[in-house]
């Protein structure tokens, strides 16, 4: 019964995908863009599935059933720096988009003043590439982990049964297709989540025996600050609540979400879509904690225990057959979502940023859909890191890499060719040499990283180094 529900579910998923194909113009603005008339709704929950992906299924749950009550401030201080840097770009960017004919993100980085930086399109497309193919990879790795667990299956068989899933989705229908799948896959998921989180409670008696049992965890497990910072005193809680917030705003570095906003009907409509994703995506975040916080009761012994598995476990010891399937629709839900916006992304960047305009074309972009989906799943067969580890790395280096860049723009700041790409070098190294050092263990590398691209930025300018020509 589990796996018949849990067909049941991907093919609806399929088919609404595969149905996208009815409004496509055959182009690749329609299958890149979705031709810039995406409804409000549609693109919000789009977007929130596509954040909201195997990191808060897998890694977040995670991450809670080990931290306890201070993971919280993960959540709250990632919104933050979501809705502070949203403030500024997110309308910007959507005109910008249709005022230049942008199909990629590269595109929106070196043509944002009407210049044509086409050492810098590469840089971003190849970076766009190699880390958002990881990403999509640690999407594809959560989706496997929960069909080990609920089926018994090899690790290998999940991943490929996502990428193929993912991949003929895109190849029918694109972006459109890659949003109209979100939507309802985000539905599942706020489901999923919410049925676990209150079935959950439910096992451990009730709300009040569950905090009562929640204080019988550890001394600490309810502490609402984190107590073992490297530094435990108001300025370590500072740069740890910091770090997260600029996590946040690592967001408007991430090729696969800002598409979502790009593709809007209309930018005035770009408040109404954060309304939609906001309020969406807060909610959600509660029920991820909730359910961390309730699989640490139900899963006590945390010894040999994989606790990236927490919610795909709870969910068969929990809930009948039948429901079982939805949970796992849920994961594999969230996963897709992600990876599906993060090959399209790639097949963006390497059709439009990287090859020559001239091979441009819908096929050509296509077969990279194809290449990327593969490269993709190698690294999820072989790949070693666990699900959070390879999520916040990609996530910092593209926020650290391009947010700064586009933050500079969105304030209307004009930037010349070598300290877009100075900026971009800069802020990559100081990320990774960052987390290398294991600085990140009291402030998330993302922070370092952004600032680091601003400081360029500042030094460039007040230097004399960033002379811009002229607009054409």
């Amino acid at each position: 019964m589990v796996v018949y529900s849990f067909i049941f579910f991907l093919l609806i998923f399929v088919a609404i995908g595969v149905l996208s194909t009815l409004k496509s113009k055959g182009d690749n603005n329609d299958y890149l863009m979705a031709g810039n008339d995406v409804a409000p709704w549609l693109a919000g929950l789009s977007a929130v599935a596509t954040n909201n992906s195997g990191y808060m299924f897998i890694g977040m749950i995670g991450y809670t059933y080990m931290s306890g009550v201070q993971s919280i401030w993960v959540l709250i201080a990632w919104l933050a720096g979501d809705f502070f840097a949203s403030l500024f770009v997110h309308k910007k960017l959507r005109i910008v988009t249709e005022e230049r004919g942008l199909l990629s993100f590269g595109g929106v980085l070196s043509r944002w003043h009407g210049t044509d930086y086409r050492k810098l399109r590469v840089l971003v497309g190849i970076l766009t590439i190699i880390f958002l193919g990881v990403y999509a990879a640690a999407q594809l790795k959560a989706g496997s982990k929960a069909l080990h667990v609920l089926f018994g299956w090899d690790y290998a068989l999940g991943a490929i049964i996502g990428s193929v899933i993912v991949f003929a989705y895109c190849l029918a229908g694109g972006i459109r297709a890659s949003i109209w799948t979100d939507a309802a896959q985000s539905i599942t998921m706020f489901f999923a989540m919410g049925l676990l989180c209150y079935v959950g409670i439910d096992e451990t008696g009730g709300f009040n025996s569950f905090l009562l049992k929640l204080k019988n965890v550890s001394p600490t497990y309810l502490d609402f600050f984190p107590d073992n910072l490297p530094i435990n005193n108001a300025f370590g809680m500072f740069l740890f609540a910091m770090g997260w917030f600029f996590g946040g705003v690592g967001v408007i570095g991430q090729p696969h979400i800002m598409v979502r906003f790009m593709t809007v009907d209309n930018p005035e409509n770009i408040k109404k879509t954060k309304s939609y994703y906001y309020g969406w995506y807060f909610f959600f975040c509660i029920l991820t904690f909730g359910v961390g916080l309730t699989a640490r009761l139900i899963f006590p012994e945390t010894g040999a225990f994989d606790k990236e598995l927490a919610l795909p476990m709870m969910g068969q010891k929990l809930l009948p057959e039948i429901l079982i399937g939805v949970i796992l629709a849920g994961i594999f839900s969230a996963t897709m979502s992600t990876a599906d916006s993060q090959i399209l992304s790639c097949s963006a960047a390497f059709s439009r940023d990287v090859i020559p305009k001239s091979k441009d074309s819908l096929w050509v972009t296509k077969i990279t859909t194809a290449l990327v989906t593969i490269l993709a799943l190698i690294v999820a067969l072989y790949g070693s890191q666990n699900v959070f580890g390879l999520v916040l790395m990609a996530w910092s280096i593209l926020g650290a890499a391009f947010g700064p860049l586009l933050l500079i723009y969105a304030f209307d700041k004009k930037v010349n060719e070598i300290t877009a790409i100075m900026m971009i070098l800069v802020s990559i190294a100081v990320t990774l040499t960052w987390r290398q050092s294991g600085a990140d263990s009291f402030l998330y590398e993302a922070a370092p990283g952004l600032l680091s691209g601003v400081l360029v930025y500042w030094i460039f300018n007040l230097s004399g180094f960033n002379k811009v020509k002229p607009e054409r």
